[in-house]
């Protein structure tokens, strides 16, 4: 039967056939990564957003001193999904992530729809990322008395010009190589965990233990959770909206969940590993581990400094320090939320610019999109047309919490790799694999059911505008990947 099982829209990619592919002359990427390359990699886009600016904003609004906790659940969930990718990163060595798995498993609809999902959650994510980093920059040159002009930088921008700057900047970054990409990012990197490093020890000298009482403030309503902000799970069961309390923990682990995003880009570098059956699942994994560590750390210190209830949201790790009097260590602060925020940016647009390469591989996009530049072995077409659409949407988007609709995003992907490590097993236990997840299929059903309990604690407006995103991918399938799939018109015979 081949890839000419099922005509219609699950139409299955085989592992063999995604493989093969990585080898034709004009779509083959440069393999330069090591283990230690995407550990770097892993900790450089978790490191970020999440430890940076929304700690504040969940401890005061959803858990009180109780965000340690938040970060641990979203960690747990980060862990089962993560035993998930390894296993199939491993096993099909091939860019794309979860838009590769999903074809080899479910089908070619599911795994547009997974693509044009990863494609939402970067997109967004970077330009978004890129206004924070503006802010930051903007914030740190006032401190030296150089001040900005209000219409290109800020809040009320006309045209955000230093958020457009960097990301055009890393875009170029990016066409240039992933190994240039590697090195960049190892050094920020270094320059971002230190900074973290040193605000958990300084931060100790002054803790204050009454800012901990109590560590799970009672449960109450609040404007945070009101109207379309509330959580789906409370609003269809019928229970009236609350933050704080045990519910307050799981609504603020399903937003800090942004922190975690990261890992899953790893597997996106795939093809690019030197010997991905090895590297892949320790960069996983190893980079998923440290940053837990260090969230746990973060949030315990800052709640400690600072009574939750006057943390601030914008810069809460430089404030907290603020407020006790240590400007030295705002200043460093910023400086290392520059740094962090510039390799999220960077390594987001690297993982979308590899499922889209990815998906016009395989024509559910046009092909040309999908030529590698013969010097560099990146997919540059696609990196640049990326890089200036996001460099549009950061020059033009006021910074807003996005942060949910991306995690409903990746949420969801998580879902269906954890389903389709199932069936993969099922299907094709002759597959070789380097990394087996344990306990199939218990840990990828928790997984699954851990994901849809966070994604539940979502509000209800991000569900909305999920599935008006999904409506879009729906439509754009139909009208031109689906009568353009390379899969339906190339046996699986055949290359």
């Amino acid at each position: 039967m081949g890839a000419h099982r099922a005509r219609g829209v699950l139409r299955v990619k085989s592992v063999e056939q995604s493989i093969r592919d990585t080898e034709a002359p004009e779509h083959r990427l440069r393999k330069d990564l090591s283990a230690l390359d995407l550990t770097v990699f892993g900790i450089g886009v978790i490191v970020g957003t999440g430890i940076f600016v929304l700690t504040g904003r969940v401890a005061r609004d959803l858990a009180g001193p109780a965000v340690a906790l938040s970060f641990v659940v979203a960690g747990i969930v980060c862990a089962l999904a993560a035993l998930c990718y390894a296993e199939f990163a491993s096993t099909v060595p091939v860019a794309g992530s979860a838009y590769t798995f999903s074809f080899a498993t479910l089908g070619e609809f599911p795994a547009w729809i997974i693509g044009w999902d990863l494609t939402l959650e970067m997109a967004l994510a970077a330009a978004v990322v890129a206004v924070g980093w503006s802010g930051y920059l903007t914030s740190l040159l006032n401190s030296f008395g150089i001040h900005l002009p209000e219409a290109i930088a800020g809040e009320g921008a006309a045209f955000n010009l230093p958020a457009a700057l960097i990301v055009l900047i890393l875009t170029a970054i990016l066409v240039a190589g992933v190994k240039l990409s590697s090195r960049v990012n190892l050094i920020i990197v270094m320059i971002k965990v230190a900074v973290v490093l040193l605000v958990i020890v300084a931060g100790l000298f002054f803790l204050n233990v009454e800012n901990y009482t109590p560590f799970v403030p009672p449960a109450e309503q609040t404007p945070a959770v009101e109207g379309l902000a509330a959580p789906l799970i409370q609003v269809l069961f019928g229970v009236t909206p609350v933050a704080f309390g045990v519910f307050g923990v799981f609504g603020a682990a399903a937003i800090v969940f942004f922190a975690y995003i990261g890992f899953d880009i790893v597997a996106t570098a795939a093809e690019e590993t030197r010997r991905p059956q090895r590297d892949l699942p320790i960069g996983i994994i190893a980079s998923l581990g440290i940053c837990t560590v260090l969230y746990v750390a973060v949030s315990l210190v800052v709640v400690g400094m600072q009574p939750y209830s006057t943390l601030s949201e914008a810069a809460p790790l430089a404030d907290a320090f603020k407020a006790v009097g240590q400007t030295w260590a705002a200043t460093l602060i910023s400086v290392g939320a520059l740094a962090g925020l510039t390799t999220v940016v960077m390594i987001l647009m690297l993982g979308q610019s590899r499922v889209l390469f990815a998906m016009s591989r395989d024509n559910l996009l046009p092909r040309s999109l999908a030529r590698v530049h013969p010097r560099f072995g990146t997919p540059a077409r696609i990196t640049i047309i990326m890089g200036v659409v996001v460099a549009v949407l950061a020059g033009l988007v006021p910074l807003s919490t996005i942060a949910e609709l991306v995690n409903i995003g990746t949420l969801f992907a998580f879902v269906v790799v954890s389903i389709a490590v199932i069936i993969l097993r099922r299907t094709r236990p002759d597959l070789p694999r380097s990394f087996r997840t344990p306990l199939v299929p218990l840990v990828p059903i928790l997984s699954v059911l851990a994901c849809l309990y966070l994604m539940l604690n979502l509000p209800v407006e991000t569900w909305l505008r999920f599935v008006v995103w999904m409506i879009i991918g729906v439509v754009i399938y139909a009208l031109y990947g689906y009568r353009h799939s390379r899969v339906a018109h190339v046996p699986e015979t055949g290359s």
